[in-house]
């Protein structure tokens, strides 16, 4: 079979999209790969077309156990039965039967994190791995928006099992992050395809309220209003689900909320039923959509404004993936930017833990530190990776309070350019394409509100016109329907 053969036979597709076809043809050559498509262009496909031409094992590290799962899934609904997400949420009777028989995968999905076990990386040694493959690349980098350490480690991982070439795929990565992509992945003579970040058909909303009475408010007008399935993204799991409350509460079906902290079974539920219709609107933190395979996605609106642009480009691209008219909604009060003041506070090390951990590491009571002292995971990481040695202990606590400052230093021109975008004056596409170094193109007709439209186009007519043919008989039994039910 050749790629179109397989296109069409296990996939479905008569045609490859934008920069699929580019990407596949330098996999398939065997060359090292930076791929920068849209979210919503088909990433996967760029690694799973290839896997049934090279034979071996495709590895695929992910960062989300929802998003393996979700992947897999895919492929068995076409009728792969050699794919498999190696990750926590298994038993440990299943890990080590996929651990025993991990040469008979044809995609096998894994965490950065399980490839720190000595076991899987020497199965993989054994193993003719034909790809390997980095979803959402840009946590590689310290200055992508999901930084994650143990990504660091996997140009050492890739060559301890013989160099695979790699596929690098991310969506959203300006180029000092595709800079440092390269370079922790040692990717040398790199084939790099660099795509535009724009999605013509999401039109861009900024809504500015006054308080967070009036913001709730206009939520609740888009949310009934607007044509659905929807996304609405929070910064707090708590208000995430509250709001999800309020929305039922109001009369609104089918709303349902989704975060880190809730159960992995639950988790895949609501996105199951979300992906099969049976929810209209998820109420989530930034853990929900990433790899989520629904392309009717009308709305994306978010209640409290991302940390920074990649993150919103990132997330607004989960919409109108069947090319479809889709609209993108940032509703902001003054002062919302200080809740990632608390969470930046949350996220990384003060000077008290910094000086608690080296004194502790130091004397060897590792123990005690993580008992006595309150730090959040992704403190302890922070700490863990920027940690090199104890010779000096002055010089040790100076050395990650300095990587703590630049970090902090980063994430508040990050900040910035959010706060500076939301204040824009002229077209905030072009404002976007200019971040992430694109020239200025002309805009769509339905582009965002500095620009001009209509929000009316992207309005649910369906229960205006049903009530409308409604006889008044038929309207009158409605009215006096609840009062027969009490009785």
């Amino acid at each position: 079979m050749n790629k179109y053969d397989v296109l069409k036979k296990m996939f479905g597709f008569s045609e490859f999209r934008t920069g699929q076809e580019e990407v596949i043809d330098a996999v398939l050559d065997k060359k090292n790969v930076l791929a920068m498509l849209p979210t919503g262009m088909g990433k996967s496909l760029c690694y799973q077309l290839p896997g049934y031409l090279l034979g071996g094992t495709v590895l695929i590290i992910s960062p989300l156990i929802s998003l393996m799962h979700d992947q897999v899934e895919q492929l068995r609904m076409m009728g792969e039965r050699k794919a498999v997400a190696l990750n926590s949420f298994l038993k440990s009777d299943e890990k080590r039967n996929v651990i025993r028989n991990l040469e008979e995968y044809r995609f096998l999905y894994v965490s950065p994190e399980m490839l720190r076990s000595l076991q899987v990386r020497e199965k993989l040694k054994k193993m003719n791995i034909s790809l390997f493959v980095i979803d959402e690349a840009h946590c590689i980098s310290q200055w992508g928006h999901d930084f994650r350490p143990d990504y660091l480690n996997l140009g050492h991982v890739r060559a301890e099992i013989g160099n695979p070439p790699a596929l690098a795929l991310t969506a959203t990565a300006v180029k000092e992050v595709r800079e440092d992509i390269k370079e922790f992945l040692q990717l040398h003579h790199t084939d790099e395809f660099i795509y535009s970040v724009d999605r013509d058909n999401i039109s861009i909303l900024v809504e500015k309220t006054n308080s967070f009475f009036e913001k709730r408010k206009s939520l609740l007008r888009h949310a009934t209003s607007l044509k659905k399935p929807g996304i609405i993204y929070f910064s707090s799991k708590r208000l995430a689900e509250e709001t999800a409350d309020y929305l039922s509460d109001q009369g609104i079906g089918g709303v349902a909320a989704y975060h880190g902290g809730m159960d992995q079974e639950q988790r895949i539920l609501i996105q199951q039923q979300f992906i099969h219709d049976q929810l209209n609107i998820i109420c989530a933190t930034s853990a929900f959509g990433m790899g989520i395979n629904k392309e009717n996605i009308r709305f994306i609106i978010h209640f409290h404004m991302p940390s920074q642009m990649e993150s919103y480009v990132q997330e607004i691209g989960r919409a109108g993936r069947d090319g479809e008219a889709s609209i993108a909604i940032l509703l902001y009060s003054p002062g919302d930017e200080h809740l990632h003041y608390q969470l930046m506070n949350y996220e990384l090390p003060d000077d008290s833990h910094i000086e608690s951990y080296v004194a502790m590491i130091a004397s060897n009571r590792k123990e005690e530190l993580m008992s006595n002292v309150n730090m959040s995971e992704t403190q302890t990481r922070f700490l863990e990776h920027h940690f090199t040695s104890i010779k000096n202990r002055v010089e040790m606590v100076d050395h990650i309070k300095n990587a703590r400052d630049l970090r902090i230093d980063h994430k508040m021109k990050k900040l910035k350019q959010m706060k500076n975008w939301l204040e824009e004056l002229n077209c905030r596409r072009s404002h976007i394409l200019a971040l992430f170094g694109e020239d200025s193109k002309q805009p769509p007709n339905l582009c965002c509100d500095l620009c001009g439209f209509d929000i009316t186009h992207y309005r649910d007519t369906t229960k205006q016109i049903d009530k409308q043919i409604l006889s008044w008989e038929e309207i009158l039994q409605q009215l006096l329907l609840p009062a027969t039910v009490n009785e």
